[in-house]
């Protein structure tokens, strides 16, 4: 049996759960506490004892502890390799990871600076204020991610020739994007039709769906100075 531990608003742990859906996998989810007033805060006993990283994601498959969503999502790869959700071409392959890591290293860049719109608004005045200047220039850094990511679409259905970890990740970090008050797809035509194509998919869904649930138990309603 395949354990996750899992969060309620985790961008990485998300991208686990739909990568598992997607292939087919049973598995039980393990959901840590989170509230938006102190984070993960106790933190959860089971990931500290496992977890040296003391986060989630963590997959426990038959006693084989990893953590790390990418480490994951790789080691899923090969231990059940069907259906595929990495391309099998070498340079497809490659062209694949960097678009997981687009969307987890610089994209996420741009997200944190949005973050703070979900969590309870600072007493400070000043410090508010200096919180919504950083997340619009956020939101322009987005839009130009949004634009690379255009143009990577080119006209496809998905950032490769099926559904794979590229789609996962970045449909992830868009969605994120979107939740936090980020600047609209609409301009984007291939993006945004994209990104309802995957809607469409039970995983994606079931991703989407449960993280609006979770909102509206944790986090505070989208605020700007």
């Amino acid at each position: 049996m395949i354990t996750l531990y899992s969060g309620p608003l985790s961008l990485f742990s998300r991208k686990i759960e739909i990568a598992l859906r997607e292939k087919g996998l049973a598995f039980e989810r393990i959901m840590v506490p989170f509230n938006q007033t102190t984070g993960y805060d106790p933190k959860h006993p089971e990931v500290v004892a496992i977890n040296p990283k003391h986060q989630v994601p963590v997959l426990n498959d038959d006693g084989l502890v990893l953590y790390d969503s990418t480490v994951i999502l790789e080691y899923l790869e090969d231990a059940y390799p069907e259906p595929p959700l990495f391309p099998l071409c070498p340079g497809a392959r490659a062209r694949c990871r960097l678009n997981e890591l687009y969307a987890d290293e610089i994209m996420l860049q741009a997200l944190k600076p949005l973050m703070h719109r979900t969590s309870p608004p600072s007493t400070d005045q000043t410090r508010r204020f200096a919180q919504e200047a950083d997340a619009l220039i956020a939101e322009h850094a987005l839009e130009k991610h949004y634009a690379v990511l255009e143009d990577r679409l080119a006209g496809r259905d998905f950032f490769g020739d099926a559904v794979s970890i590229a789609d996962i990740a970045l449909f992830m970090s868009v969605l994120f994007s979107l939740r936090l008050g980020g600047p609209s797809l609409a301009p984007f035509d291939g993006l945004s039709r994209w990104f309802d194509r995957l809607k469409l998919r039970p995983a994606f869904t079931q991703a989407a769906v449960e993280i609006a649930e979770a909102d509206r138990r944790l986090s505070f309603p989208l605020k700007r100075a």
